[in-house]
């Protein structure tokens, strides 16, 4: 099925959720035609060069001889296509030799290429997440040296985090970092889990690894980042040979199989310090923050090229006689129950599009708003919103690319019509970059707690005020009742878990983030109805429709998720193995 880069979806959902805006004032020469023109670029790149490649990443993969990693036929052309194009480049400073772009364009555009081809939009997602980190608190000599090249995809960059025996619990960590008497380091330890650990598509790898020193503390607090490149660099930015590290193996995975997922060993890899020594995990988090919003793309972008290829397929297949037209042998987009798994999975998909780029413009808000307070409120605002855009909309591609099989019917679970390998490949976003039950216990236990929470009270009284905007425009009342009735759940549940903090609120959690997800989704839905007002385009009478089925499908369920946040874990508690296993 033919890939259409969403370009009209997203530059709406950017407008509705202030992007346009701020591309005027922290901006000045980037206006919404040039936006347009960017997206529209992009989109042509994604369609021509990316989609036709997510097959054969699929059915061929990363393949693995001879301790080295040869991506998928075509994936090195095109990366270096991508590269040569600049869209590695589009938010990093101009210093480093970036474009200086919004985050929340670069956003926009790496939804497509996510969506065009998951498996090669992570290698640069990941040098994204190397760049923040760098250029953070990398030396000056390191951001002189690494950056410009990161930037401009000459160089792919990791992130070296987990071990087999540690998992999510990055307190296990032992590898080794061993000062090497010349004011540098060697590393040794294995890493698990390196997504584009190792590839023939980029001149150099840069990995950034978290290891101990030899006098570190325990547990976290004893962490440290280093840099340690696949080939070392001579001062002149000039490549020498070889570092002692190699990948062991890549992993044989249920999807993404483009991707090359390694396990790397460093045995004496020459690296340096990034940061100060025992801050690695803070210094870390900068990166998987940064990726925790791009997955979160991610999750938007595969259920988009599932719901895309649903549609298609919904519009051709025939069967069976319509409810309404009472037509034989009718489109099965026709009846009633496969039209409502289409347009609720869209309404959902566009929710999820505008969370992530509204945290997305808040980032760029943190940056450049005019003063110290509207920065740190942006800042604050962006921190609550990043679990909640990672874990519901990778829970929405899920349920998107699950909805995408179950419209093919039999043929969906065939696996040349194409539907299984989104299913497939949109079932790791819930989990890496910190699972979505720990993006729950984040919400919980840090970000919604902030300022003891002032933070949500602020988002929750700026939705009620679009609910009131909603209630007094025509044919959206409903929408603004449903959205007025979910903020009221949120702030119920949010009061309960500020008074109950330990076991008893963690065990609401997801409930909990799924609570807010579906609230500010409908926000979002909302504020896309108001901009479409008084549009005669059936796209944009569309939004009107989407966000009402919204409303009536999702937003009635709030009360319910806030019973389950709030039901405590004393059976929970109580619950033995026994009681399960029989």
């Amino acid at each position: 099925m033919t890939f259409r880069a969403p370009v009209r979806d997203i530059a709406f959902a950017l407008a509705a959720v202030g992007g346009s805006d701020l591309a005027r004032r922290g901006f000045p020469d980037l206006d919404e035609d040039t936006i347009q023109a960017i997206l529209t670029a992009a989109g042509a790149f994604c369609e021509e060069q990316l989609a036709p490649l997510n097959r054969i990443g699929d059915t061929h993969g990363a393949r693995y001889e001879n301790g080295k990693v040869t991506v998928a036929p075509g994936f090195a052309e095109a990366y270096r296509a991508f590269a040569a194009g600049g869209w590695n480049s589009l938010s990093a400073d101009p210093e480093h030799g970036g474009q200086g772009l919004p985050k929340a364009l670069e956003a926009g555009v790496f939804e497509m290429v996510q969506s065009a081809n998951m498996a090669f939009g992570l290698c640069p997602m990941l040098t994204q997440s190397a760049i923040e980190a760098l250029a953070h608190v990398g030396t000056e000599r390191q951001k002189q040296l690494y950056l410009p090249r990161l930037v401009s995809g000459e160089w792919t960059g990791t992130m070296n985090l987990t071990e087999p025996q540690a998992g999510t619990d990055l307190a296990a960590l032992t590898t080794r970092a061993e000062p090497d008497g010349a004011g540098g380091y060697r590393l040794n330890g294995q890493k698990i889990f390196i997504t584009w650990g190792d590839h023939d598509a980029a001149d150099n790898i840069v990995h950034l690894v978290l290891a101990r020193l030899p006098d570190a503390p325990p547990g976290v607090k004893g962490i440290s980042l280093f840099l340690t490149p696949k080939r070392l660099v001579n001062e002149d930015g000039s490549l020498g040979g070889l570092n002692d590290l190699r990948p062991a193996s890549i992993e044989h995975k249920l999807g993404i199989h483009g991707s090359p997922t390694c396990v790397m060993l460093f045995e004496g890899a020459k690296a340096e310090l990034v940061g100060k020594p025992d801050e690695g995990l803070a210094n870390m988090f900068l990166m998987m923050n940064a990726a925790r919003l791009q997955v979160g793309v991610q999750g938007v972008a595969i259920g988009e090229r599932a719901w895309q290829q649903a549609m298609a397929f919904s519009l051709e297949r025939r069967q069976g006689r319509s409810a309404w037209t009472g037509e034989t042998s009718a489109r099965i987009f026709d009846h009633p129950d496969v039209r409502l798994m289409l347009a609720l999975t869209k309404a959902k998909i566009e929710a999820a599009r505008g969370i992530c780029l509204m945290t997305a413009v808040l980032a760029d808000e943190a940056r450049l708003a005019e003063t110290e307070a509207e920065r740190a409120a942006a800042k604050a605002r962006q921190e609550l919103l990043t679990p909640i855009a990672k874990a519901w909309s990778t829970d929405i591609g899920v349920e998107a690319a699950s909805i995408g099989v179950q419209v093919h019917g039999g043929m969906g679970f065939i696996e040349e019509t194409g539907a299984a390998q989104h299913y497939r490949d949109a079932r790791i976003a819930p989990i890496y970059e910190g699972t979505n039950g720990v993006q729950a216990l984040d919400l919980v236990g840090r970000k919604a707690p902030m300022a003891d929470g002032a933070v949500v009270r602020g988002l929750a009284s700026d939705i009620l005020t679009t609910a009131e905007a909603l209630t007094a425009a025509e044919g959206l009342a409903p929408v603004g009742k449903r959205l007025a009735e979910g903020v009221l759940a949120l702030e119920r549940a949010t009061d309960w878990l500020l008074e109950h903090r330990g076991p008893e609120g963690l065990a609401g959690a997801t409930a909990y983030l799924r609570l807010a997800g579906a609230v500010i989704g409908g926000w979002v839905l909302g504020r896309q109805a108001l901009l479409a007002q008084g549009g005669t385009d059936p796209w944009l009478a569309g939004k009107a429709r989407l966000a009402r089925i919204y409303a009536d499908r999702v937003l009635t369920l709030a009360a319910g998720e806030a019973a389950a946040a709030m039901a405590g874990d004393a059976d929970l508690a109580a619950l033995e193995p026994e009681a399960l296993a029989g």
